[in-house]
Protein backbone atom coordinates (compact mmCIF):
# COMPACT_ATOMS: atom_id res chain seq x y z
CA UNK A 1 0.00 0.00 0.00
CA UNK A 2 1.37 3.37 -0.99
CA UNK A 3 1.93 6.29 1.39
CA UNK A 4 -0.62 8.89 0.26
CA UNK A 5 -1.37 12.56 0.97
CA UNK A 6 -3.92 11.50 3.58
CA UNK A 7 -1.12 10.04 5.69
CA UNK A 8 1.04 13.14 5.25
CA UNK A 9 -1.59 15.82 5.75
CA UNK A 10 0.48 18.11 7.99
CA UNK A 11 3.37 18.08 5.56
CA UNK A 12 1.09 19.64 2.97
CA UNK A 13 0.04 22.60 5.12
CA UNK A 14 1.84 25.96 5.40
CA UNK A 15 3.23 26.95 8.80
CA UNK A 16 4.92 23.65 9.65
CA UNK A 17 8.14 24.36 11.52
CA UNK A 18 9.78 20.92 11.76
CA UNK A 19 9.45 17.24 11.09
CA UNK A 20 10.81 14.93 13.79
CA UNK A 21 10.83 11.30 14.80
CA UNK A 22 13.30 9.85 12.30
CA UNK A 23 16.50 11.62 13.36
CA UNK A 24 17.44 9.60 16.44
CA UNK A 25 20.94 8.22 16.76
CA UNK A 26 20.95 4.45 16.74
CA UNK A 27 22.93 1.52 18.10
CA UNK A 28 24.72 0.25 15.03
CA UNK A 29 26.97 -2.70 14.27
CA UNK A 30 27.05 -4.02 17.82
CA UNK A 31 27.23 -7.47 16.27
CA UNK A 32 30.85 -6.79 15.27
CA UNK A 33 31.84 -7.06 18.94
CA UNK A 34 30.66 -10.68 18.93
CA UNK A 35 30.68 -12.10 15.39
CA UNK A 36 33.49 -12.59 12.89
CA UNK A 37 32.30 -11.80 9.38
CA UNK A 38 32.95 -13.94 6.33
CA UNK A 39 31.58 -13.75 2.81
CA UNK A 40 29.56 -16.51 1.18
CA UNK A 41 28.60 -17.41 -2.37
CA UNK A 42 26.32 -20.36 -1.57
CA UNK A 43 22.77 -20.90 -0.34
CA UNK A 44 24.22 -22.10 2.97
CA UNK A 45 27.57 -22.72 4.64
CA UNK A 46 28.63 -25.71 6.72
CA UNK A 47 31.46 -26.15 9.21
CA UNK A 48 32.39 -29.56 10.61
CA UNK A 49 33.78 -30.26 14.08
CA UNK A 50 36.64 -32.77 14.04
CA UNK A 51 37.68 -35.02 16.90
CA UNK A 52 41.35 -35.95 17.08
CA UNK A 53 42.90 -38.60 19.28
CA UNK A 54 42.69 -39.35 22.97
CA UNK A 55 45.60 -39.62 25.36
CA UNK A 56 48.27 -42.17 24.47
CA UNK A 57 48.27 -45.43 26.49
CA UNK A 58 51.32 -47.24 27.82
CA UNK A 59 52.73 -49.80 25.37
CA UNK A 60 53.94 -52.94 27.09
CA UNK A 61 57.18 -54.47 25.91
CA UNK A 62 56.65 -56.69 22.91
CA UNK A 63 52.98 -55.83 22.55
CA UNK A 64 51.31 -54.22 19.54
CA UNK A 65 50.88 -50.47 19.44
CA UNK A 66 47.36 -49.09 19.99
CA UNK A 67 45.50 -47.43 17.14
CA UNK A 68 42.96 -44.67 17.58
CA UNK A 69 40.38 -43.20 15.21
CA UNK A 70 39.81 -39.58 14.29
CA UNK A 71 36.36 -38.61 13.09
CA UNK A 72 33.81 -35.89 12.43
CA UNK A 73 31.43 -35.18 15.29
CA UNK A 74 28.86 -32.56 14.29
CA UNK A 75 28.12 -30.05 11.56
CA UNK A 76 27.16 -26.41 12.02
CA UNK A 77 25.00 -25.12 9.17
CA UNK A 78 24.42 -21.45 8.35
CA UNK A 79 21.34 -21.00 6.17
CA UNK A 80 21.09 -17.50 4.74
CA UNK A 81 17.91 -15.51 5.18
CA UNK A 82 16.70 -12.82 2.81
CA UNK A 83 15.81 -9.67 4.75
CA UNK A 84 13.83 -7.10 2.77
CA UNK A 85 11.54 -4.13 3.28
CA UNK A 86 9.97 -1.63 0.90
CA UNK A 87 7.68 1.38 0.77
CA UNK A 88 5.77 3.24 -1.89
CA UNK A 89 4.74 6.89 -2.18
CA UNK A 90 1.96 8.14 -4.44
CA UNK A 91 2.82 10.45 -7.28
CA UNK A 92 0.53 13.15 -5.85
CA UNK A 93 2.15 13.03 -2.41
CA UNK A 94 5.56 13.62 -3.96
CA UNK A 95 4.26 16.48 -6.13
CA UNK A 96 2.43 18.32 -3.34
CA UNK A 97 4.98 18.06 -0.53
CA UNK A 98 6.08 21.58 0.52
CA UNK A 99 8.85 20.93 2.99
CA UNK A 100 10.96 17.94 2.36
CA UNK A 101 12.14 15.43 -0.15
CA UNK A 102 9.98 12.56 1.00
CA UNK A 103 12.04 9.93 -0.74
CA UNK A 104 15.30 10.75 1.03
CA UNK A 105 13.64 11.07 4.44
CA UNK A 106 11.91 7.71 4.25
CA UNK A 107 14.88 6.03 2.62
CA UNK A 108 16.85 6.88 5.77
CA UNK A 109 14.02 5.38 7.83
CA UNK A 110 14.23 2.24 5.68
CA UNK A 111 17.97 1.96 6.34
CA UNK A 112 17.32 2.35 10.06
CA UNK A 113 14.82 -0.51 10.01
CA UNK A 114 17.20 -2.79 8.11
CA UNK A 115 20.06 -1.97 10.48
CA UNK A 116 18.07 -2.68 13.62
CA UNK A 117 16.73 -5.92 12.18
CA UNK A 118 20.31 -7.11 11.75
CA UNK A 119 21.17 -6.26 15.36
CA UNK A 120 18.09 -8.10 16.64
CA UNK A 121 18.96 -11.20 14.62
CA UNK A 122 22.54 -11.14 15.86
CA UNK A 123 21.50 -10.78 19.50
CA UNK A 124 18.95 -13.57 19.14
CA UNK A 125 21.83 -16.09 19.14
CA UNK A 126 22.57 -15.12 22.76
CA UNK A 127 18.96 -14.38 23.68
CA UNK A 128 18.15 -17.99 22.78
CA UNK A 129 21.43 -19.45 24.03
CA UNK A 130 19.67 -21.51 26.72
CA UNK A 131 16.74 -22.60 24.55
CA UNK A 132 16.31 -25.88 22.70
CA UNK A 133 13.93 -26.71 19.85
CA UNK A 134 14.64 -24.56 16.83
CA UNK A 135 17.54 -22.87 18.63
CA UNK A 136 19.86 -25.85 19.07
CA UNK A 137 23.32 -25.68 17.50
CA UNK A 138 25.10 -28.33 15.46
CA UNK A 139 25.60 -30.80 18.31
CA UNK A 140 21.86 -30.91 18.99
CA UNK A 141 21.68 -28.98 22.27
CA UNK A 142 21.37 -25.34 23.28
CA UNK A 143 24.36 -23.06 22.69
CA UNK A 144 24.86 -22.69 26.46
CA UNK A 145 24.28 -26.13 27.92
CA UNK A 146 25.58 -28.41 30.67
CA UNK A 147 25.35 -31.43 28.35
CA UNK A 148 27.22 -30.80 25.11
CA UNK A 149 27.80 -34.33 23.77
CA UNK A 150 31.37 -35.33 22.95
CA UNK A 151 33.42 -38.49 22.57
CA UNK A 152 34.69 -37.98 26.13
CA UNK A 153 31.24 -37.47 27.67
CA UNK A 154 29.01 -34.46 28.20
CA UNK A 155 30.66 -31.08 28.56
CA UNK A 156 29.38 -27.77 29.91
CA UNK A 157 29.73 -24.10 29.09
CA UNK A 158 27.34 -22.79 31.76
CA UNK A 159 27.81 -22.15 35.44
CA UNK A 160 26.82 -25.19 37.49
CA UNK A 161 24.66 -22.89 39.61
CA UNK A 162 22.97 -19.99 37.81
CA UNK A 163 24.14 -16.72 39.31
CA UNK A 164 23.90 -13.00 38.84
CA UNK A 165 27.02 -11.11 37.78
CA UNK A 166 29.33 -10.69 40.77
CA UNK A 167 32.93 -11.35 41.72
CA UNK A 168 32.35 -15.00 42.58
CA UNK A 169 30.35 -15.89 39.45
CA UNK A 170 32.75 -14.06 37.14
CA UNK A 171 35.79 -15.78 38.60
CA UNK A 172 34.11 -19.20 38.49
CA UNK A 173 33.21 -18.75 34.84
CA UNK A 174 36.81 -17.81 34.03
CA UNK A 175 37.95 -20.95 35.89
CA UNK A 176 35.50 -23.01 33.82
CA UNK A 177 36.88 -21.49 30.62
CA UNK A 178 40.42 -22.46 31.65
CA UNK A 179 39.27 -26.04 32.21
CA UNK A 180 37.70 -26.55 28.78
CA UNK A 181 38.55 -29.70 26.82
CA UNK A 182 38.18 -30.80 23.22
CA UNK A 183 35.98 -33.56 21.82
CA UNK A 184 38.36 -36.24 23.12
CA UNK A 185 38.80 -34.70 26.55
CA UNK A 186 42.19 -33.11 25.96
CA UNK A 187 42.76 -29.74 27.61
CA UNK A 188 42.47 -26.75 25.28
CA UNK A 189 44.22 -23.48 26.00
CA UNK A 190 41.44 -20.97 25.54
CA UNK A 191 40.90 -17.85 27.61
CA UNK A 192 38.11 -15.42 28.24
CA UNK A 193 38.51 -12.30 26.14
CA UNK A 194 35.39 -10.22 26.57
CA UNK A 195 32.38 -9.91 28.86
CA UNK A 196 29.11 -9.47 26.96
CA UNK A 197 26.32 -7.90 29.00
CA UNK A 198 22.92 -6.22 28.69
CA UNK A 199 22.63 -2.52 29.46
CA UNK A 200 21.37 -3.26 32.97
CA UNK A 201 24.76 -4.70 34.03
CA UNK A 202 27.11 -2.05 32.67
CA UNK A 203 27.71 -0.39 36.03
CA UNK A 204 28.23 -3.70 37.80
CA UNK A 205 30.71 -4.76 35.11
CA UNK A 206 32.60 -1.49 35.36
CA UNK A 207 33.11 -1.93 39.09
CA UNK A 208 34.08 -5.60 38.75
CA UNK A 209 36.60 -5.13 35.96
CA UNK A 210 38.10 -1.73 36.62
CA UNK A 211 38.17 -1.22 40.37
CA UNK A 212 41.71 -1.30 41.75
CA UNK A 213 40.56 -3.16 44.86
CA UNK A 214 37.85 -5.78 45.29
CA UNK A 215 34.43 -4.39 44.52
CA UNK A 216 31.78 -4.24 47.22
CA UNK A 217 33.99 -5.33 50.12
CA UNK A 218 35.92 -3.61 52.89
CA UNK A 219 38.91 -5.87 52.29
CA UNK A 220 42.10 -4.23 51.13
CA UNK A 221 42.63 -6.93 48.49
CA UNK A 222 43.56 -6.52 44.85
CA UNK A 223 40.93 -6.84 42.16
CA UNK A 224 42.24 -10.19 40.92
CA UNK A 225 40.55 -10.03 37.51
CA UNK A 226 42.14 -6.66 36.78
CA UNK A 227 45.60 -7.37 38.20
CA UNK A 228 45.85 -10.70 36.33
CA UNK A 229 44.77 -9.17 33.02
CA UNK A 230 41.70 -11.35 32.69
CA UNK A 231 39.18 -10.34 30.00
CA UNK A 232 41.67 -8.14 28.10
CA UNK A 233 38.96 -6.76 25.82
CA UNK A 234 36.87 -5.62 28.78
CA UNK A 235 33.09 -5.53 28.81
CA UNK A 236 30.79 -4.68 25.92
CA UNK A 237 27.14 -3.76 26.20
CA UNK A 238 24.73 -5.19 23.67
CA UNK A 239 21.51 -3.18 23.76
CA UNK A 240 19.53 -5.96 22.10
CA UNK A 241 20.01 -8.58 24.81
CA UNK A 242 16.68 -9.25 26.50
CA UNK A 243 17.72 -11.04 29.72
CA UNK A 244 18.50 -8.27 32.19
CA UNK A 245 20.72 -10.43 34.44
CA UNK A 246 22.27 -12.88 31.98
CA UNK A 247 25.90 -12.47 30.98
CA UNK A 248 28.42 -14.18 28.70
CA UNK A 249 32.16 -14.51 28.32
CA UNK A 250 33.44 -14.68 24.76
CA UNK A 251 36.59 -16.76 24.47
CA UNK A 252 39.35 -16.90 21.87
CA UNK A 253 38.30 -20.35 20.64
CA UNK A 254 38.56 -20.29 16.84
CA UNK A 255 35.53 -20.77 14.58
CA UNK A 256 32.96 -19.57 17.08
CA UNK A 257 30.48 -16.78 16.38
CA UNK A 258 30.14 -16.12 12.66
CA UNK A 259 28.22 -13.86 10.33
CA UNK A 260 28.13 -15.10 6.75
CA UNK A 261 27.29 -12.20 4.46
CA UNK A 262 25.75 -13.62 1.29
CA UNK A 263 24.58 -10.36 -0.28
CA UNK A 264 25.37 -6.91 1.15
CA UNK A 265 22.51 -4.49 1.60
CA UNK A 266 21.21 -3.12 -1.67
CA UNK A 267 18.65 -0.44 -2.33
CA UNK A 268 16.58 0.15 -5.43
CA UNK A 269 13.98 2.63 -6.64
CA UNK A 270 11.52 2.35 -9.49
CA UNK A 271 8.36 4.02 -10.73
CA UNK A 272 5.14 2.18 -11.38
CA UNK A 273 3.81 3.02 -14.86
CA UNK A 274 0.14 2.42 -14.07
CA UNK A 275 -0.12 4.44 -10.83
CA UNK A 276 2.82 6.82 -11.05
CA UNK A 277 3.82 5.77 -7.53
CA UNK A 278 7.49 5.57 -6.59
CA UNK A 279 8.64 2.38 -4.92
CA UNK A 280 11.75 1.99 -2.79
CA UNK A 281 13.21 -1.22 -1.37
CA UNK A 282 16.17 -2.55 0.59
CA UNK A 283 17.36 -6.15 0.54
CA UNK A 284 20.13 -8.13 2.23
CA UNK A 285 21.05 -11.81 2.72
CA UNK A 286 23.03 -13.15 5.65
CA UNK A 287 23.11 -15.69 8.47
CA UNK A 288 24.31 -15.60 12.07
CA UNK A 289 25.38 -18.66 14.01
CA UNK A 290 27.97 -20.46 16.13
CA UNK A 291 30.22 -23.36 15.18
CA UNK A 292 32.26 -24.20 18.31
CA UNK A 293 30.27 -23.73 21.52
CA UNK A 294 33.56 -23.25 23.40
CA UNK A 295 33.61 -19.72 22.03
CA UNK A 296 31.12 -18.66 24.74
CA UNK A 297 30.42 -19.46 28.38
CA UNK A 298 27.35 -17.98 30.02
CA UNK A 299 24.56 -18.00 32.53
CA UNK A 300 21.01 -16.76 32.42
CA UNK A 301 21.39 -15.24 35.88
CA UNK A 302 19.96 -16.34 39.18
CA UNK A 303 16.34 -17.48 39.13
Amino acid sequence: MAISRAQLAKELEPGLNALFGLEYDRYEREHTEIFDEESSDRAFEEEVMLAGFGTAPVKSEGSAISFDDAQETYTARYTHETIALAFSITEEAIEDNLYDRLASRYTRALARSMSQTKQIKAASILNNAFSTGANVIGDGVALCSASHPSLSGNQSNVLSTASDLNETSLEQMLIDVAGATDERGLKVAIRGMKLIIPKELRFTAERLLNSTLRSGTSDNDLNASKSMGMLPEGAVVNHFLTDTDGFFIKTDAPNGFKLFQRTPIRTAMEGDFDTGNMRFKARERYSFGVSDWRSVFGTAGAA
